[in-house]
């Protein structure tokens, strides 16, 4: 898995159809090539017809490019496109569960979510769930912060990106090829 690059997370996108065990497929190719999937999202687009994967693996440029190749194989894939970080719009969503010993600490975990703009979605006495969006370093950055009070519990969605701007994977060249 090696190619001689730097190695960092490279996001792409991947509109397939909408049948079972297309995602299997997806990821066995990317595991049977040495790559964890670092994260993944999948939603059904307009066409219900169709969905899209939003999908980062760790790997430098050429190995990167190989997988997209061969996600390109599939017969259940449409189309496969780079989503380079710089040009788009990544976000992430998690719920956090977190314990609440006193009320100083139920105190600070508020302001903590505030300052964040985190939204607190459930209140228990001894919990409080709070919901974060944004891109990964801010989740993790409130994560460092409110680490100390306990954190009983997390579900993170996975990054998910669209391409700033009109463009769209769908009709932008530079990001892909539309299978024939």
């Amino acid at each position: 898995m090696s190619g001689g690059g730097k190695a960092r997370d490279q996001i792409f996108a991947l509109i397939v159809e909408n049948k079972p065990g297309v995602l299997f497929r997806v990821a066995n190719m990317i595991r049977r090539r040495g790559f964890n999937i670092e994260s993944i999202t999948v939603g059904t687009l307009v066409d219900p017809s169709l969905s899209r994967m939003t999908i980062v693996i760790r790997g430098d440029e050429r190995e990167v490019n190989q997988v997209m190749k061969n996600l390109y194989k599939l017969v259940e894939t449409v189309r496969v496109a780079k989503i380079p970080e710089e040009d788009s719009v990544l976000r992430e969503l998690a719920l956090i569960k977190i314990s609440v010993s006193t009320p100083q600490a139920r105190a600070d975990i508020l302001n903590y979510a505030q300052i964040f703009r985190a939204r607190v979605v459930d209140v228990a006495e001894d919990t409080l769930t709070v919901e974060i969006t944004g891109e990964s370093r801010k989740i993790d950055a409130f994560l460092n912060i409110i680490k100390n009070f306990g954190v009983k519990e997390i579900a993170r969605t996975g990054i998910t990106a669209l391409v700033r701007g009109g463009k769209t994977i769908e009709d932008e060249d530079r990001f892909g090829v539309v299978k024939q």
